[in-house]
């Protein structure tokens, strides 16, 4: 698949907001400062779609894009954002939460992991629930341009040894923003993913 349009279809708090136009949609989310942004970007060929900031906390709505004609890329805000207030937290958390439960549309989320750190308690927590609501996820390391490829090698051993209990097999994908490295990966996740959903309703 090569993506050829990405449009900007609207921001939302809550899911009954989300674009009447209905498709597969696919999300993204991972903790602040994560990489969420560039990664975005890389993947559909834009340097703007997705707004980057040194900041953690930059993405504070539900936003969709519509990829293609035929399918929603997700940008979600990032989780664990410690400098926000509780309240902003809160609000925060409850928008996830909302759009996770309750989007019929979501076929898979992508959860980035920053592939220089061990996994903390919220993503562990994070991606226990997911499993939990039976919710498909893939496991995407950014940043791994930044490692040596024996250091990566030992991240993604560590990382998996954390998952598989969760979650058996589940896919874990290393990507580079800068090196523009894992998009064919990906691509290649929602693509055979919107496969399995067209013979399911033929």
């Amino acid at each position: 698949m090569i993506i050829k349009t990405a449009i900007f279809k609207g921001s939302s708090t809550k899911v009954e907001q989300k674009p009447a136009f209905k498709a597969p949609e696919y999300a993204f989310i991972g903790r602040s400062n994560v990489g969420k942004s560039s990664l975005i970007n890389m993947l559909c060929g834009r340097k703007d779609l997705a707004k980057t900031s040194s900041m953690p906390g930059k993405t504070i709505l539900v936003n969709h894009f519509l990829i293609n004609d035929r399918w929603y890329l997700v940008d979600l805000p990032g989780y664990g954002f410690a400098k926000a207030s509780k309240k902003a937290q809160a609000t925060l958390k409850a928008m996830i939460e909302d759009y996770i439960s309750h989007s019929e549309e979501l076929a898979m989320l992508f959860i980035l992991l920053d592939s220089r750190h061990p996994l903390m308690e919220i993503d562990r927590s994070f991606i226990s629930a997911v499993a939990g609501a039976d919710i498909p996820f893939t496991i995407v390391l950014t940043k791994c341009d930044k490692l040596s490829k024996t250091a990566l090698d030992s991240s993604m051993k560590a990382i998996r040894a954390e998952i598989d209990p969760i979650k058996a097999g589940t896919d874990i994908i290393p990507t580079s923003s800068d090196k523009r490295s894992g998009k064919d990966e990906l691509i290649a996740v929602i693509e055979d993913n919107m496969k399995s959903i067209n013979n399911q309703h033929k």
